[in-house]
């Protein structure tokens, strides 16, 4: 084993333990993660949430067991393969062994150690576009088609797993104007690879033709509930944060961009960067969409700083640089301390605008924490009450959004099979069985309406528990249950969906 392959897996190793060290047993899984898994049981060409992708990787997850280690890693893997994709970059572009160890070192210690955490579409992102940038690169560089096919595979993977690789290309195809290699649009195989990228994305675009775009309506609910609470001027300071030890690096590369005659060829790369944040500033993007731009800057930057720097000590200095600042980061950026801990001393988390929530106000934890527990509990309470039904089979369990349906279903013991008019939990509805018993998890601020509004559609009705979790962001969800309909519950659930749909 030579040593660069050595150092490569060495850093490959710290990756995984990291992932697993920066997270305390008091968090459990994140709300979209419940949803995501419970989209693996579900398989089909497109969600109303996310392309088809992540249901793939939920099926294997469950396949392997669907224990928490395991949905962990597939992130983890992720993350790995993009400190791979990193330190090949730099191997193409020329780099030294130094370079890579740079490179790889700002790669590690950055916010994709808190991205990686998490099963969400977000690690595969930001692998694909770093992806997509390496086989660019790597197309300029030896004028081989193969890699105008891999790069169109590797959008349509991007594609299939979140819409958001649309924006790279957006950036890049602006970006080859403005340069030499605006040549590629002369180039046959450029087109034939978009066609290939077309019939591969083909079923999903068929399957939203199907369902009316369902992804036009959730951008616009986007919009409208959470973008619009999105500050432009922190989406750039935002940016600022994501890869802080790093950021000497990748201002190194742009400027390599712009003056190392070895960049030449890749300057469209200054411009793509511009041009990208530019678009997603306009449209008030959240921020962490965009992390999947830097890890390409990261290569050219220790490129650069490994070509013109050459005392070893300043070397050593600027690999410690992103080690250094991760610290400040680690101690708030990560689940590593308990909520209690965080609610007794918030301030760190407030300078840096943690606590703000989409809504935009602040909270006693980060948003992103806060929906890391209390979920285990709501399935405990949910699963005593279904338990307590006279007839489980008749027994609908309804709940007010996503979180609540996949963490039931992810945690009961029961059996229970947790829907809810939210998300695409509106197309698993099971109206086959007769329904006569409803258990109703509902916000706690609804909780007189919604005695007042279904409880006399029953013969019994009443509010059995709740989330006792004060951090949790579910704090206060009631687990209600009514027995013995005066009505059709199959009738009037078919009707709403219906309504929700529309």
């Amino acid at each position: 084993m030579t040593r660069r392959t050595a150092l490569l897996l060495a850093f490959i190793g710290l990756k995984f333990l990291l992932q697993y060290f920066l997270i305390i047993p008091d968090y459990e899984l994140h709300r979209d993660e419940y949803l995501h898994l419970d989209q693996g049981n579900h398989l089909a060409w497109g969600f109303v949430s996310v392309p088809p992708v992540t249901s793939w990787l939920a099926w294997v997850i469950g396949a392997l067991g669907n224990g928490e280690w395991v949905v962990r890693s597939v992130p983890a893997l992720f993350g790995a393969l993009t400190i791979l994709v990193v330190w090949k970059t730099v191997e193409r572009l020329g780099g030294s062994l130094y370079a890579c160890v740079l490179a790889a070192s700002c790669t590690l210690f950055s916010v994709l150690l808190r991205l990686n955490q998490l099963f969400q579409p977000n690690s595969l992102d930001v692998l694909c576009w770093t992806t997509l940038y390496f086989f660019l690169i790597s197309y300029i560089q030896s004028s081989k088609r193969r890699w105008l096919y891999g790069f169109a595979v590797v959008f349509a993977i991007g594609f299939l797993n979140k819409y958001n690789i649309v924006f790279a290309v957006a950036g890049l195809l602006p970006a080859m104007l403005l340069t030499p290699q605006r040549k590629l649009l002369l180039n046959r195989h450029v087109y034939l690879a978009a066609l290939l990228a077309l019939l591969l994305i083909l079923p999903n675009l068929i399957w939203q033709y199907q369902n009316n775009f369902p992804v036009l309506h959730h951008m616009k609910l986007l919009a409208e509930t959470q973008l619009v609470n999105v500050n432009r001027a922190d989406f750039l300071k935002e940016q600022l944060l994501f890869f802080m030890g790093a950021l000497f690096v990748i201002v190194a590369g742009l400027y390599g961009l712009l003056s190392y005659r070895p960049f030449s060829p890749y300057r469209l790369f200054f411009f793509a960067m511009a041009i990208t944040l530019a678009v997603f500033t306009y449209f008030r993007a959240k921020s962490y969409y965009a992390i999947g731009i830097y890890p390409v800057y990261m290569a050219f930057g220790a490129v650069y700083i490994g070509a013109k720097v050459k005392a070893a000590w300043l070397r050593g200095v600027f690999v410690l640089i992103p080690v250094v600042l991760f610290i400040p980061l680690f101690m708030v950026a990560f689940p590593t301390k308990t909520p209690e801990q965080i609610a007794a001393n918030p301030g760190p988390y407030q300078k840096l605008g943690l606590l703000r929530w989409e809504d935009g106000k602040d909270h006693q934890l980060p948003q992103d924490f806060a929906d890391m527990v209390g979920w285990r509990e709501l399935a405990e309470k949910v699963d005593a009450a279904f338990a307590s039904m006279p007839d489980r089979g008749a027994t609908l369990v309804l709940c007010d959004n996503y979180g609540q349906a996949g963490a039931i279903n992810y945690y009961s013991r029961k059996g229970v099979k947790a829907v809810t008019f939210n998300a695409d939990y509106i197309n698993w509805f099971d109206l086959s069985k007769k329904y006569r018993h409803l258990i109703r998890v509902k916000d706690w601020r609804e909780r007189e309406a919604e005695m007042q509004e279904t409880g006399p559609l029953f013969e019994t009705g009443y509010a059995a528990d709740s989330v006792g979790n004060r951090y949790s962001r579910e704090w206060g969800t009631t687990v209600f249950v009514f027995r013995d309909a005066k009505i059709d519950i199959n009738v009037r659930i078919a009707k709403e969906i219906e309504e929700e749909r529309w």
